[in-house]
Formats: structure tokens, sequence, C-alpha cells
């Protein structure tokens, strides 16, 4: 990832804990769409935590910004027919495929950033040098923007008052809280990679 190292290496701990708890949610879950909707989850918060590795620490070399694009590309696949679907989870699903098609989309500005990175001449970059979309980076800013103060302002509710007193013991794993506490990690973790185009 381009930017500052300690940036990097947040966003690394931050998705990978994300990703984390997905997969202990997945393991909660029975089988169907909740299971598959953690998996997915799980999948973009660790794929997002290798992306985020600073290049100084880990060289993606040529091979990297594509795989990445693909993997999120099959991701964005994955998401988009329960998204069409008629279920109750289809805008979250819709969602997780805008952040896998952003995902795609910065893996892209990073191999075209590196690409053009080789042209230097004598340590200075050509001019007009650009890796991304400047509307296209614009609005999938105001996009996460948006969609961490939503998630943020629905966290609240959830963790003002805390569990009904006779629903009995909640398992951690199935929390709500925690459920949108991860999607809002990874709403930031996009927004930020989003930032260092």
């Amino acid at each position: 990832m381009h930017g500052p190292p300690l940036v990097g290496w947040l966003l690394v701990a931050l998705c990978a804990a994300s990703g984390a708890y997905c997969l202990v949610r997945m393991r909660g879950e029975p089988p169907g769409a909740g299971r598959r909707g953690a998996g997915a989850e799980a999948l973009m918060g660790w794929g997002m935590a290798v992306m985020a590795v600073p290049s100084a620490a880990l060289d993606p070399g040529p091979w990297g910004p594509p795989a990445f694009a693909v993997v999120f590309g099959v991701a964005a696949v994955g998401a988009l027919p329960a998204a069409r679907g008629g279920a109750e989870w289809s805008g979250h699903h819709l969602h997780h495929a805008i952040g896998a098609l952003a995902m795609v989309y910065t893996a892209l500005a990073m191999a075209s950033g590196s690409a053009e990175g080789h042209q230097h001449t004598g340590g200075v970059a050509r001019e007009g040098m650009a890796t991304g979309v400047p509307l296209l980076t614009g609005a999938l800013l105001a996009y996460f923007a948006v969609y961490v103060m939503r998630c943020g302002l629905r966290l609240v509710p959830l963790t003002d008052g805390g569990a009904d007193p006779g629903a009995g013991p909640v398992s951690w794993a199935r929390r709500p809280e925690l459920r949108h506490a991860c999607r809002l990690s990874m709403a930031i973790g996009t927004f930020t990679m989003l930032l260092t185009l």
C-alpha cells in the first residue's frame, strides 16, 4: 500500500481483527445466508489486511495488484446475486459488493501507480501522474464517509442500554453491536485506503 507505513500497519491490524471476528461469527452461524455473509466479510477483512501491508515490508511485485483485483472481483460477483434477491440482507449485500468493487478499483490504481512509479527520471515523477480517477475516488470517499457516519449512529443505540435482562446471555460472537463495529471498521479501512490513492 502507498502512504505512511504507520497508517498501513494500523490498517493491517484493524482489518485483520475484523476478519478474525467475522471468522468466529461464521462458525457460530447456522448454515445459510448468515454464514455466507460472515464468510464474505472475513474474506474482505483478511484481503484488505494483506493489501494494506506497507510496500516497504512486503513488495507485492507486479502480480500483487492484479491478484487483489481478482480476489475482490470474485467477492463482488458473489455479493451481487444476493443483493438482487428479495432477502432482508439485500442492502448489506449491495454495500458488500460496492466495498469489494472499491477494493478492485484501489488494486488497479495501485498497479497503475506502481507501473508509472518505475518511469521516474532521476527520482522525480513525471508530471500529471495519477493513480486513480479523481471523480470516482471522490464518489467512493463520499459513499464510505456517509456509510461510516450511518453505521456509527446505528452502533450507539445498540451499546446504550445493554442487553434485554429477560433475554439471557448472548454469545459475544453473535452480539449485534460487534457485527456493526466490524462493518464500521472495514468501512473506515476502505475510506483510508481510498485516501492514499
